[in-house]
C-alpha cells in the first residue's frame, strides 16, 4: 500500500484485521474488514478459533454486501490466516490485488480497523 491512507473512492481498498476478545466462555477472534474510504464495516466474522477461514468469512461478507469490482486492494498483515491458500484463492477468484504490510512494519498499523475505529469494551453487561 505504501502507506497511502487516503482513497478516493468507496470499495477501492479494505483492510482486515483480527482482534481476540475475552469472554467469560473464554475467547473469541473477530475478523474485520474496513473501506478505507468510509471506515465503515463492510464484512466481518467471529469465531472461537483464529483460523484461515474466519479471516476468509470476513472477506465473503464483503463480497455479499458490498459486490466489489474487481482489482479492490486487500491490505493486511502477515498473518497465517490472510497468506493462508484459502484466502489467497478467493482474492485471485475475484480478481481483486493483496497487500500486506512489510514484515515487522508497525507503523503500517494505523491503516487497520483497530487502528481507526474506537476500541471498545466487550461486555456481558448491558
Amino acid at each position: 500500500m505504501d502507506r497511502q491512507f487516503l482513497v478516493a473512492q468507496p470499495d477501492t481498498v479494505y483492510v482486515g484485521d483480527i482482534t481476540s476478545i475475552p469472554t467469560d466462555e473464554g475467547w473469541f477472534y473477530l475478523a474485520v474488514l474496513i473501506d478505507l474510504y468510509s471506515r465503515a464495516v463492510v464484512g466481518w466474522a467471529m469465531s472461537d478459533r483464529m483460523t484461515a477461514q474466519l479471516a476468509n468469512d470476513a472477506l465473503m461478507m464483503a463480497i455479499w454486501k458490498r459486490k466489489p469490482t474487481p482489482g479492490l486492494m486487500l491490505h493486511s498483515d502477515r498473518g497465517s490466516q490472510y497468506a493462508s491458500g484459502l484466502y489467497q484463492k478467493t482474492i485471485k477468484d475475484y480478481a481483486f490485488v493483496c497487500s500486506m504490510s512489510r514484515k515487522g512494519n508497525c507503523w503500517e498499523r494505523e491503516a487497520y480497523p483497530w487502528g481507526v475505529m474506537p476500541r471498545q469494551r466487550a461486555s456481558s453487561t448491558p
